[in-house]
């Protein structure tokens, strides 16, 4: 019951609250970020959500779009600026989420959602990761998150669908704000980049 009806209410009541709490704060985050990105305060890219489904999933955005002589983006590092830097050591460039979740794109919970262009690579055990709504955070962010391979990412992500339970979630939710405190498995300029998914 609560997977497939309590849930959803829950991610609702839940976003819907820290979007107001979060109010003026993320205004706040708009008008700098607007500043520093030359007018662009939000990052969007596609993303595959529950059976595959793409949706457009919201982040803020934390990298320029400076490029070379030869009109190539600079790299990662070059791109990403000092408030872009602070936002997502901080975690808060995954706030406007939470409009995804609202409109049931996303739950707050589930597996992180990946690029589409892996969607053709998973094994069938692997893609059962899709058999729920991906999450703002989920299994692998509490449990190593970018310091685990891709084989026990999708062990773990296919473990959170296979036990999902309100107990579970809000141990995830409880643990996630531990590590964002705690500045935990955060991507940063100076951390090396994660290495594409290939396939089996």
């Amino acid at each position: 019951m609560y997977k497939f009806f309590l849930k959803r209410i829950l991610d609702f009541i839940l976003s819907l609250v820290g979007i107001v709490f979060l109010l003026p704060f993320f205004f706040v985050l708009v008008i700098l970020l607007f500043i520093n990105n030359d007018g662009m305060p939000f990052f969007v890219q596609k993303r595959p959500g529950k059976n595959g489904k793409i949706f457009k999933i919201l982040k803020f955005k934390t990298m320029n779009d400076k490029k070379d002589k030869e009109g190539k983006l600079l790299s990662d590092a070059e791109r990403l600026t000092k408030l872009g830097s602070f936002v997502r050591k901080t975690s808060l460039d995954e706030i406007p989420q939470l409009i995804n979740v609202i409109k049931g794109d996303m739950s707050l919970v589930g597996p992180r959602p990946l690029l589409p262009d892996y969607l053709s690579k998973y094994s069938k055990q692997q893609n059962r990761r899709h058999d729920v709504k991906p999450g703002v955070t989920g299994w692998v962010q509490v449990n190593g998150r970018n310091g685990l391979d891709w084989d026990k990412k999708f062990e773990l992500d296919v473990w959170y669908v296979d036990n999902i339970s309100f107990f579970l979630d809000v141990k995830i939710l409880f643990m996630t704000v531990i590590k964002v405190f705690k500045r935990e498995g955060i991507n940063v300029a100076d951390t090396a980049p994660i290495e594409p998914f290939q396939g089996r």
